[in-house]
């Protein structure tokens, strides 16, 4: 790979975004191509742009960070996805690694830890920061290891559009308000969500934002 890597940083709290754009740009030598504050908005960001490696917080507003790896993995199978999380859930890891992420680092470990899984992402290799799972250096069978039923994994019933609309119903988005932010009608935005709740069987709001937090969407 030649010239300047392009990287678009997908993180909603700007002293971190910062950092990163300075890591990526000063210790790395990179191109910052675009930040994102919005898991809505990292899909345009990838269209106008076309980075080779993307640096993700998962905690993201208007979009799960999951969602957005799955959505982004599916147009550009050869976009680098490196998650840098807050969270040492193990599962979430496992989730975001299925999703399509090439890499899975803390924010609570050092800097040198992301340097290290930017350069082996581009290397086209894999990196999962090693505290995640309790010190194992990369544990590939437990990243990747098939989890055993559909029936367990409701994430999994619904379409990309039912979980966008969860999320944003949980965070108290309006029916209006998630059409507009989706670009669909009110009309699609009421079918998807009649949908979504017939799914998971939730009859009413706190049953939704009690979906989003076992999905660990609102981190």
């Amino acid at each position: 790979m030649t010239g300047c890597i392009g990287v678009v940083v997908v993180e909603d709290h700007e002293l971190l975004a910062d950092g990163l754009c300075h890591l990526i740009e000063q210790d790395l030598g990179w191109c910052v191509l675009a930040r994102v504050v919005n898991g809505l908005d990292v899909y345009r960001a990838c269209v106008v742009h076309r980075p080779a490696l993307m640096v993700l917080d998962l905690g993201l507003p208007g979009m799960d960070g999951v969602d957005v790896i799955r959505q982004c993995a599916q147009r550009w199978p050869d976009l680098r996805i490196v998650v840098n999380s807050a969270s040492d859930d193990s599962e979430r890891a496992r989730q975001s690694l299925e999703a399509g992420a090439v890499a899975f680092v803390l924010k609570s470990s050092a800097r040198e830890t992301l340097i290290h899984a930017a350069c082996q992402v581009i290397r086209g290799e894999r990196f999962v920061d090693p505290a995640v799972f309790g010190g194992a250096h990369n544990p590939a069978g437990l990243s990747y290891a098939p989890r055993p039923c559909a029936v367990e994994m409701p994430e999994r019933l619904l379409t990309l559009r039912e979980r966008q609309v969860l999320k944003l119903v949980a965070e108290g988005q309006r029916n209006r308000d998630i059409a507009q932010l989706l670009s669909i009608s009110v009309k699609t935005v009421e079918t998807h969500r009649l949908n979504m709740m017939r799914k998971l069987d939730a009859h009413n709001v706190a049953d939704i934002v009690n979906w989003a937090h076992r999905l660990r969407m609102m981190l």
